[in-house]
């Protein structure tokens, strides 16, 4: 098995986004690390789940606190195999072979394939992605020098896993609520206080914390953004107490814990007061971050479907051969190949808006939110729906732990709610139609799209241009409407919009991808506006040879 070879997407993908030395480059890179997370990282990922879960020692022989995390051997080498690929590193730095910086769009390639082995351990990733950001494009000169060179290591010095601690007991999600201070000593702060959630913890090298400095206002207007070493020059602790680690459903390979600070010693990046600011930029490239684990849990979750249906026989039969099947099989394939390009192309245009601010339009900057908010919630409900769908093609065998099948469905889980739940991102675009009239530039821009595509496309194009005419109405209603009112309807004005523009995805890939691409379109959009009617064609039959056997010749 290799995660790379099985998904030909994704090679279609990267033939539109990267130039001809970086994408000959990168799918020689990417063909290696298809194999390892298929393979070694895989079997890691099970003795971690199973066996060997990150455990917090407490105490030393002689009762000092130490808060130390054991994880096991086989973490340590993924650790190695994963960074050192420059999934981090390379989207800042100069890659040795091309004598340039890499991307997000490269780096997000590889969390996709690692996601689809062990995506608890791209949680640790993404928090280090996030913490070289906000030190690469915040912190001063000074802070950078001593911390930069390890956070984005690829072998060369010691690595410095980086966290993001934000959530604290009283408030969850209501950021303003929180109560950790920093009060300064010298050239720096101490911190004093608590955080909740706070993955990554004693893995990290350099967390970013908020906290409210002594003269601070309440809200998240007050709250500064801190690097806080986890361990001072004698390798002591630097005033940090681990309470417990998190007993969590799944992603058992990330330490979640929660953090007590006493005095930590903290040093601020960027400017007073600024720090939720900031940190909003951080968990828009988080929430790129799960919406690529969640894509990559639904491109696994298909694989062991398919797999199963092609070596298990019933009934005189293999399941294949059962129509039923073929329609489960067809429609998640198509919905897995469209939410990729779909996420794909989110990424490029954020690698434009976080790489080219000065160039960015108020559009470009906008648009980029609301497709971080719509598929990041779309993609991490459809993991959880893949692999329950995964795991009723399994039968009884799915529900057993010597299947990958229930822990897709427990790491999936937690997709939802990382980096923002449902409501917290349908808040996000009612925010956007009040701030930038998101809804008038979706449409506009939509309609712009569709206006490029071929004639002979009109059936399925007609049909987005109703659903527009009614998302512009639909709008409109809401904007009058009391602010409490309108958010009951932000969750369906979200998915109404990322139909939208999933379809178009579709129908794009279609005239670039030739028949296969137009067969996955037309399932794809009689599963996603008609899935309540039945389908007399029956298209995910027809086209079944060609979306799931990559067959060449159909009557599409």
């Amino acid at each position: 098995m290799n995660f790379f070879r099985e998904d030909p997407n994704l090679s279609f993908i990267l033939d539109q986004y990267l130039d001809e030395e970086f994408l000959e480059w990168a799918k020689k890179e990417l063909d290696e690390y298809g194999e390892l997370c298929a393979n070694e990282i895989d079997e890691r990922a099970v003795h971690t789940d199973r066996d060997g879960q990150p455990q917090l020692i407490k105490y030393d022989k002689m009762g000092n606190d130490i808060s130390e995390v054991w994880v096991n051997e086989g973490y340590k080498q993924t650790v190695s195999e994963t960074y050192n690929r420059g999934i981090v590193g390379y989207v800042h730095k100069d890659i040795p072979d091309l004598n340039r910086k890499g991307n997000y769009l490269y780096s997000y390639a590889q969390g996709y394939l690692l996601s689809q082995a062990e995506p608890g351990f791209y949680c640790p990733v993404t928090l280090t992605m996030a913490t070289a950001y906000l030190l690469d494009h915040y912190g001063s000169e000074e802070l950078k020098a001593a911390y930069l060179p390890h956070v984005l290591s690829t072998g060369e010095v010691e690595l410095y896993e980086g966290a993001t601690f934000l959530t604290e007991r009283q408030g969850g999600s209501d950021v303003g609520a929180n109560e950790t201070t920093a009060v300064q000593d010298g050239d720096h702060y101490k911190l004093y206080g608590e955080k909740y959630f706070a993955s990554n913890a004693g893995m990290c090298g350099v967390a970013m914390v908020l906290a409210r400095t002594e003269d601070a206002p309440e809200g998240t207007k007050g709250l500064s953004l801190f690097l806080v070493p986890w361990r001072n020059e004698d390798d002591s602790l630097n005033g940090i107490q681990i309470r417990r680690l998190k007993d969590k459903l799944g992603v058992r390979a990330v330490p979640s814990a929660e953090v007590v600070f006493d005095g930590a010693e903290a040093y601020m990046v960027g400017e007073p007061q600024k720090g939720i600011h900031y940190m909003m930029e951080a968990l828009n490239l988080s929430r790129v971050c799960n919406a690529v684990a969640s894509i990559g849990i639904m491109q696994r979750a298909y694989l062991e479907a398919r797999d199963y249906a092609y070596e298990r026989s019933a009934f005189r039969n293999q399941l294949k051969d059962f129509p039923m099947i073929q329609d489960t099989l067809a429609t998640l394939k198509a919905k897995q190949e469209v939410d990729t390009s779909s996420v794909f192309q989110l990424i490029s245009l954020f690698d434009y808006v976080m790489n080219e601010p000065e160039n960015t339009s108020e559009k470009d900057q906008a648009l980029n939110r609301l497709l971080i908010a719509l598929l990041k919630k779309e993609t991490a409900e459809q993991a959880i729906h893949f692999s329950h769908e995964s795991i009723e093609m399994h039968g009884g065998n799915g529900y057993i732990e010597d299947f990958v099948t229930p822990r897709l469905l427990r790491d999936a889980q937690v997709l939802t709610v990382w980096e923002g739940t449902a409501n917290i991102l349908g808040l996000e675009v009612l925010r956007l139609m009040k701030k930038y009239h998101i809804d008038k530039m979706f449409i506009d821009e939509i309609k712009g799209r569709i206006d490029q595509l071929p004639v002979s496309l009109s059936e399925e194009y007609g049909l987005i241009y109703g659903e527009l005419d009614a998302l512009k109405k639909q709008a409109a209603r809401i904007a009058v409407m009391e602010d409490e009112e309108q958010t009951y309807y932000a969750k369906f004005i979200a998915e109404k919009m990322t139909k939208i523009f999933e379809s178009v995805v579709a129908l794009e890939d279609a005239v670039i991808g030739g028949e296969r691409k137009l067969a996955i379109a037309k399932v794809f959009m009689q599963h996603t506006w008609k899935k309540d009617q039945p389908d007399w064609d029956q298209q995910s039959l027809a086209y079944y040879d060609m979306i799931v056997e990559q067959k060449t010749t159909s009557n599409v």
